[in-house]
């Protein structure tokens, strides 16, 4: 049998899979549960205030200093 337990702070989920079924088809039941759990945890636990606003990304990159570009210069010969 194929089982699974999540530990997501202070929360704790345990998924099994079915009895008498494939051993494949347990993991996909098992994969698919935690899957589901874990985008449940997300949803519930999202913390917005970590996401900067898109004016603040805009001025930060306003505030760069402009690079310099160099270029090779090529040397001339003349034909004697």
């Amino acid at each position: 049998m194929v089982k699974a337990r999540l530990c997501l702070g202070a929360e704790t989920h345990s998924v099994e899979g079915s009895k008498g079924e494939m051993i494949s088809e347990q993991i996909v039941f098992v994969k698919e549960e935690c899957m589901s759990i874990l985008k449940e945890f997300i949803t519930n636990h999202n913390v917005q205030n970590d996401v900067p606003d898109p004016d603040e990304i805009l001025s930060s990159e306003d505030d760069e200093t402009p690079t310099t570009v160099i270029r090779s210069k090529k040397i001339r010969r003349e034909n004697n």
